[in-house]
């Protein structure tokens, strides 16, 4: 009866004690949760300027109007080609992955072509022409993968042309015009921010400007022919197509942070 009474008393010593034991070990040390990653996203909203520079082709085809009847006769087609340089200006907003925008932007251009016609004379002259202006009006709609933004646009584009006429045989100005032609265009880009407010890209535009009669003078250079008189008339149809590369800086709309 002593051993198991001894055993008993025992064992609830042993039980009392185990509490204070574990309460003597050192507490264990507090640890700050690990923050949340947090990705950079890149906003395209604000107000945007920037250059670009690249080149064209203007389609362009002469039809004489023929006096009196109004008859069509084909003096022949030809691609003014060359480079061109200039500047936009716009304003984008962005609405989750969607981005809207309106831009003006203009530009110098020498755009450049000729063929050889021989309605008038046997001897043939050759028909030039230049575009050495152009301007776009346009809306877009864009969706963007964070930095990377691809867009539509369209809307207004306007010409500076102008013709001229050279004897083949002298070489000599024959007759000339110059003229603004408006039409529209649509066009689409890529384009790329490589840093919180700058960003590169491409863009191609077609521009559609129809056709118009454009009635010559003559340069004076011959007889029959004085300075400033109407020479002919002539139905010209011209499209152009443009490639260029464009640089722009926003200021508006910095990078954010999303959890």
């Amino acid at each position: 009866m002593k051993k198991i009474l001894c055993g008993v008393i025992g064992a609830v010593t042993l039980g009392l004690s185990a509490p204070a034991s574990a309460a003597d070990l050192a507490a264990r040390p507090y640890t700050k949760a690990p923050a949340p990653a947090v990705a950079a996203i890149y906003d395209w909203s604000g107000f945007y300027i920037g250059i670009n520079g690249g080149g064209g082709s203007a389609h362009k085809c002469w039809d004489f109007v023929s006096p009196g009847t109004g008859a069509l006769v084909r003096e022949g087609c030809h691609n003014a080609t060359g480079g061109t340089v200039g500047g936009q200006i716009g304003y984008r907003w962005q609405s989750a992955n969607w981005v809207f925008g309106l831009e003006g932007q203009g530009n110098w251009a020498d755009f450049r072509g000729d063929n050889v016609s021989t309605v008038l004379f046997a001897t043939g002259i050759r028909n030039q022409s230049r575009i050495d202006a152009f301007g776009l009006i346009t809306g877009q709609v864009g969706y963007a993968w964070n930095n990377v933004l691809l867009y539509v646009k369209g809307g207004a584009a306007v010409v500076g042309d102008r013709y001229r006429s050279f004897d083949v045989p002298t070489g000599l100005l024959f007759d000339s015009a110059n003229e603004t032609r408006w039409g529209g265009t649509v066009g689409a880009g890529i384009e790329f921010g490589f840093a919180p407010n700058w960003s590169v890209g491409f863009e191609y535009d077609h521009l559609f400007l129809g056709n118009r009669n454009v009635t010559m003078t003559a340069s004076g250079n011959f007889l029959g022919f004085p300075g400033g008189a109407a020479t002919r008339t002539d139905r010209i149809g011209q499209d152009v197509d443009i490639g260029l590369i464009r640089v722009n800086y926003r200021w508006g709309g910095p990078v954010i942070a999303k959890y």
